[in-house]
């Protein structure tokens, strides 16, 4: 590779990484804020959180390569043609064969990477997190009480509170709230003690000395029992139940299936590095600068054309899982069409040319 096309390689590299970092940065706090909403409703413990943030942000990655690929490519020919260096190089004869490759060199390993990603790291990291979602559920709901903190259960259906734990374990001064509909019940214990079943399937709350208020808020009819002792049984969440999530399946599991839904995730997962593809090929005239436009001026197209390419394959994607566009389409015309503007916009200047050619020709 000639020095020329190393420069215009760094260019696009240094571009590229620095764009790629910011979005990924975005995404991160993004995720940060969803994790953590989601960890205090359902009292995650702080063990579980990194690993959930981080296994969320890595299921987004393969979405920010193609933007930021994009990008980078753009502001390094942004730089390179307002600085008039791109104007110098091909006064000195290079082509656009030379300056395509340099591009290539950077794009076809993004490409890989992002099927690498698509294929098989983004479902791997997707049924991590799922597997480690149900843990902490898990966890939550089996950890010991512990006086002086409300504990929700069921979903936030069942609230303890407990004031004191004597030596033994059991705890003093301890307030339920069940809640069935409309119906609200609040218990009030001297005692209680807490307990796991063997197999960690449920976990029972056993109240001694109290008396449980029962009725509907607003209501003056309520029922009011004493009680020396009572049960109160919570059945631990059953994640065997939960079904498997698409962004789950292996790609083998997708390509077995017939359903719509199955074509249309691996359909999606086949089209980012399509669309990385088209992007480059877009990018290198989204870059071309006319004298005295600013270095930024094309920016905003680039942005333009991502958010239009993404959101039609992500419309396609719902139709197609939805049965209201034939499996043979699928995905494919969005592609088809940015092809289509590609192919119109590397021939443009062309027709141009031989158009003013022709005009000044007698």
């Amino acid at each position: 590779m000639r020095i020329l096309q190393r420069y215009m390689l760094r260019e696009m590299t240094v571009n590229f990484i620095g764009v790629t970092v910011v979005l990924f940065a975005i995404l991160f706090v993004n995720q940060v804020g969803a994790v953590l909403a989601r960890a205090a409703q359902l009292q995650y413990q702080s063990g579980f959180v990194l690993e959930l943030i981080g296994l969320g942000a890595a299921q987004n990655v393969a979405i920010l390569l193609p933007i930021g690929l994009l990008l980078g490519i753009v502001l390094a020919f942004g730089r390179l043609y307002h600085d008039s260096e791109m104007a110098a190089a091909q006064a000195c004869g290079v082509g656009v064969g030379r300056v395509a490759a340099a591009v290539w060199v950077l794009a076809l390993p993004v490409t890989a990477l992002i099927v690498l990603i698509n294929f098989e790291l983004a479902p791997r990291a997707a049924a991590a997190e799922a597997a480690m979602r149900d843990e902490a559920l898990r966890a939550s709901v089996t950890a010991p009480l512990t006086p002086g903190n409300f504990r929700s259960f069921a979903g936030g259906h069942i609230v303890v509170y407990a004031r004191a734990a004597d030596p033994s374990g059991d705890l003093a001064g301890v307030f339920v709230k069940r809640s069935d509909g409309p119906i609200i019940e609040t218990t009030v214990a001297r005692r209680a003690h807490y307990s796991l079943s063997s197999d960690g399937q449920s976990e029972t709350i056993t109240l001694y000395d109290g008396q449980r208020l029962e009725g509907i808020p607003g209501s003056t009819r309520y029922r009011i029992m004493r009680f020396d002792e009572q049960l109160i049984p919570i059945r631990t969440p059953d994640s065997a139940r939960r079904a498997q999530r698409l962004d789950e399946m292996s790609t083998a599991q997708l390509l077995a299936g017939g359903n719509p839904k199955l074509r249309a995730e691996l359909q999606w997962r086949l089209g980012l590095p399509i669309m990385t593809l088209v992007l480059t090929v877009l990018a290198v005239p989204l870059g071309r600068l006319r004298p005295r436009q600013g270095r930024y001026a094309h920016v905003w197209i680039a942005v333009l054309v991502f958010a239009l390419y993404a959101n039609l394959a992500l419309a396609g994607r719902t139709w197609l899982e939805r049965g209201r566009i034939a499996p043979e389409f699928g995905l494919w015309w969005v592609h088809g069409l940015f092809v289509m503007g590609c192919a119109a916009i590397l021939t443009l200047p062309k027709l141009k040319r031989t158009w003013r050619a022709r005009r000044g020709s007698p």
